[in-house]
Order: structure tokens, then C-alpha cells, then sequence
């Protein structure tokens, strides 16, 4: 039987699901950047940079979604020492949330102040026909590429922990959102 909801021992059905949607979009999101910088232009750049902004409001619908949840599963989720590594731990969760949140609504902010409609899977979220707002575009110009980048480092050090935690501490905490879930 499937457990949806998070437990003492580990991640619900839902958790894990968010949490692997989310990792495999923000990869996509990460690998199309990567061409842009690396290969620069050619067309798996293109295709990859093209999906960028839509993948990014489904990104941000995703993360919130999963944020919710979240705050709703903490008394249920599997309990975090309370020790430097278990405080090290909330903290990079916390900051892994907040980045997930502030990057793409950074883009949408930027979107929105392009004047530009903004339709994302033929989706339409606003209507465009108006002057730039410089005061919406700025914020997003300067901090959302390198707020991208901090983004990506904190989710390879989360990889990293994870073989951190099997190989040198010898507590596997992968099968709590990646094993089953009976």
C-alpha cells in the first residue's frame, strides 16, 4: 500500500513526487544554461533555452506546491538530529526552499515588467501592451543568473550529502525519498 503522507521513517508519496519532479525539471533548467555557457549557440541550446521560462512558472507553481506541503508534513517527516550536522542540515533546506522560490519569481517579476504577455504552456498568466517598469526588471537582471548559480551549488552540495551520509557517517538517508514507501 502507497503511504501519501510523510512519516517518522520517511518521505510520503507526495513528497517524493514533488521532490523528483522539481530535482528533474530544475536539471533540465540547469543543463539548458550550461549549453547557453559552454556550447553557446546551436540547437539543442535553443530547444533547451526555449523550454527555460515556461519550465520555470511550472517550476515555481511545483515548488510552492511543495513548500506547502511541507509546512503541513514537519511533525510527520523524518526528525533531524539536533546537532551541528542536523542544524547544517535545516539550514540548507531552508536555503534550498528560499532560492527555489526567489529564482523563478525573479523571472516572473522581470516578465511581467518587460510589458511583455506571458503565456507559459499557452497558459495565459498576464497580458503585455504596457511600458517596460524598469523597478520590476532590475532586481531580476541583477540577481536572478547568480542567484541560479547559488541555486545549483546548494543542490550538488544536497547530492553530496547524501553520499556524505552513506559512505562516511553510515546512515543512508537516500531511501527515505528514494525507496519504496510501504
Amino acid at each position: 500500500m502507497t503511504q501519501w503522507r510523510d512519516s517518522e521513517r520517511r518521505f510520503g508519496a507526495i513528497s517524493r513526487g514533488l521532490h523528483w519532479a522539481v530535482a528533474l525539471l530544475l536539471l533540465w533548467q540547469f543543463a539548458g544554461m550550461l549549453c547557453k555557457v559552454l556550447i553557446g549557440p546551436s540547437a539543442v541550446t535553443g530547444f533547451l533555452v526555449g523550454t527555460h521560462k515556461p519550465l520555470g512558472a511550472l517550476l515555481l507553481v511545483l515548488i510552492a506546491l511543495r513548500a506547502i506541503w511541507a509546512l503541513g508534513q514537519l511533525k510527520h517527516r523524518p526528525p533531524q538530529q539536533d546537532t551541528l550536522l542536523g542544524w547544517c542540515a535545516r539550514v540548507g533546506h531552508f536555503s534550498l526552499y528560499a532560492l527555489m522560490l526567489l529564482v523563478p519569481a525573479l523571472a516572473l517579476l522581470r516578465q511581467y515588467g518587460s510589458g511583455q504577455a506571458f503565456a507559459p504552456f499557452d497558459i495565459p498568466l498576464f497580458a503585455g501592451g504596457f511600458e517596460p517598469i524598469g523597478w520590476m526588471i532590475a532586481p531580476a537582471n541583477a540577481l536572478h543568473g547568480w542567484l541560479g548559480w547559488a541555486l545549483l551549488a546548494l543542490a550538488a552540495g544536497h547530492v553530496l550529502m547524501v553520499v556524505v551520509h552513506r559512505r562516511l557517517l553510515g546512515d543512508d538517508v537516500l531511501p527515505r525519498m528514494a525507496g519504496r514507501s510501504d
